[in-house]
């Protein structure tokens, strides 16, 4: 591939224009839009793999660029660049998925541009990003997560605050880097009323700082309590004193690689052989609730889904394991 971003000739006079107007629109994305810093820092890595490409093309002034070029782009990134000796590549072949984000970041940049009034046009009006194949979440059955629930050893103190992640995970169907971001004061009087009570809802701050507020049901409440009465005061010692709710060995904030860690483990140590992911706790929360009869409304506002369509592909899921249950149950499903 070309030259990086870093190493572009200072004789380059234009190039500041394009690299300008990335940092301009990122800038946009983080204070104006409220986008969290994964999400601006996956832009950044995208548009500027899009400046390398017009770098070069000899383009560097944002006004230049044709829809063509954009087209060419997204074939580039689908189809990858052979190394010339015919063994590997220079740059491998991303997938539909990949190819679409980095498209839709592009369009996103020149139709910022234009509506700032930094363009005259938006050569990536036309361009459309490939469509990826639609792909169903990964719900674990009632079972499977009851197994998980099961495994952390709660006569230790990483047990107990494992046992409290989980169930928070899955009692109230919040992100992994939701439940990390959380602290001590946003959930001690909800873990500390009785389970025989009505519990406060649990304020979450969601993507795009978008505020919700969830219900936390008994088990998870029993399990936060514990871990705040018999786990958490031994872990948070280690440390230099901190406000969040889940902390590690070091008595510091949990980081949200080290929580999606502990949900690896424990799914292994349960023998669970599909797949897991951060949201897969997550998916199984929407997943039940829709089985257990829950409007899809309710669920789109529980899991904080900005559009219902979103929450509307957990349906074609329930309709799978529907489909699942007739052809092993019904004497004539076949």
């Amino acid at each position: 591939m070309g030259s990086s971003i870093g190493s572009w000739p200072t004789s380059s006079v234009d190039a500041f224009q394009l690299l300008g107007l990335i940092q301009t629109y990122l800038d946009h994305l983080t204070v104006e839009r409220g986008m969290s810093r994964h999400t601006v820092a996956a832009y950044r890595r995208d548009l500027h793999r899009y400046a390398d490409y017009l770098a070069e093309l000899g383009i560097s002034d944002p006004s230049q660029v044709s829809s063509a070029m954009i087209g060419n782009y997204a074939a580039r990134l689908r189809e990858g660049i052979a190394a010339p000796d015919g063994d590997g590549w220079i740059e491998a072949p991303l997938a539909n998925a990949s190819v679409a984000r980095a498209v839709i970041a592009v369009r996103s940049l020149h139709r910022f541009a234009a509506a700032e009034g930094l363009t005259a046009e938006d050569p990536a009006r036309s361009v459309r990003p490939p469509m990826p194949p639609r792909r169903l979440p990964k719900a674990l059955s009632l079972e499977q997560v009851q197994a998980m629930l099961a495994v952390p050893a709660t006569d230790t103190e990483v047990g107990l605050r494992d046992a409290a992640l989980l169930e928070l995970l899955y009692g109230t169907g919040i992100r992994i880097s939701e439940a990390v971001t959380l602290d001590v004061d946003e959930v001690d009087r909800l873990a500390r009323t009785p389970a025989d009570e009505p519990a406060p809802g649990l304020r979450v701050l969601g993507k795009g700082d978008k505020e919700r507020i969830v219900p936390v049901g008994s088990y998870a409440r029993k399990a936060l309590d514990a871990y705040l009465v018999r786990g958490r005061p031994m872990l948070v010692a280690a440390g230099q004193g901190t406000p969040a709710l889940f902390v590690n060995t070091r008595g510091d904030r949990l980081s949200r690689q080290s929580a999606w860690a502990v949900l690896r483990s424990v799914a292994e140590k349960a023998g669970i052989t599909a797949e897991v992911s951060p949201h897969t706790l997550r998916h199984s929360y929407a997943t039940h609730l829709l089985d257990g009869g829950a409007d899809i409304r309710v669920v789109q506002e529980l899991l904080g889904h900005a559009s219902v369509t979103t929450t509307q592909i957990y349906t074609l899921v329930t309709i799978e394991h529907l489909r699942e249950v007739f052809l092993t149950s019904h004497p004539r499903a076949y």
